[in-house]
């Protein structure tokens, strides 16, 4: 797996924010229920909404929420119908950017984010056109301080994973879609604290972007970011911490 994800780091670091805001309940919850809509609403034949399922419990997220959002999803209750769409396109200095959107109302998404794009000096793209920079894997953020790369790295590969990087403060490990379970269960039988732990998309290659055009990436990915409709945002870019780091003050 070639290139670091920087924004899937960045993200980790807003997380707290997203949950004050209630961001993160709402994308939960439209999570579970199209899961349930698409597959079912069981979650052993489902294995989407077994994720999350999961994902909502581990942020927390109410256990009557979740089956709530679960009846919605099958129709056994009354709910909003949403709709799942991805949009493509680019930020400054060329950054690929791909969008993850459920809306109850696709024609004002599709708008209202094309605005965002332009305001940042960025541009929506056809279907295609950044799709294929990205592949669907399993990422596990682990702190360096909470263990050794080498004890790590054996658990990795002999639990199946494809992947282990190390940069700044965090071991990125990554695995196929197939092996995410194994290898997320493998590190917690161990007892090895995860920070992270998701189904994402991971770009096959990067783009260094520094000065006045990574600042206003960053002021695109977050204003894309905090858009209601949007479940998940993500990019190819790498940038000095520096800029990041100032950024986040």
């Amino acid at each position: 797996m070639s290139g670091h994800s920087k924004w899937a780091s960045i993200k980790h670091r807003k997380a707290k924010v997203d949950a004050q805001r209630g961001k993160l309940f709402s994308r939960l919850n439209r999570e579970v229920m199209v899961a349930a809509k698409t597959g079912g609403g069981n979650p052993d034949a489902n294995p989407r909404l077994r994720q999350a399922i999961q994902t909502a419990r581990e942020a927390s997220m109410p256990s009557a929420n979740i089956e709530r959002a679960i009846k919605k999803g099958t129709g056994e209750l009354p709910g909003i119908t949403y709709e799942e769409c991805v949009y493509e396109g680019y930020g400054p200095g060329g950054v690929a950017i791909l969008v993850e959107v459920m809306t109850d109302n696709k024609n004002r998404s599709t708008s209202e984010l094309r605005k965002v794009f332009s305001k940042y000096g960025g541009n929506m793209g056809q279907t295609g056109c950044v799709a294929w920079i990205f592949e669907k894997k399993g990422l596990i953020l682990v702190e360096k301080e909470k263990m050794p790369e080498d004890k790590l790295m054996d658990i990795v590969i002999e639990s199946g994973g494809e992947d282990l990087k190390s940069e700044g403060d965090t071991h990125e490990v990554t695995t196929s879609v197939g092996n995410f379970s194994k290898v997320k269960d493998a590190l917690s039988s161990q007892g090895i604290p995860i920070t992270l732990a998701k189904i994402t998309m991971l770009p096959k290659n990067n783009v260094q972007i520094e000065g006045p055009g990574a600042e206003s990436l960053l002021k695109l990915m977050d204003e894309l970011e905090g858009y209601d409709d949007v479940q998940n945002t993500y990019s190819n870019f790498d940038m000095p911490e520096e800029i990041i780091n100032s950024a986040e003050k």
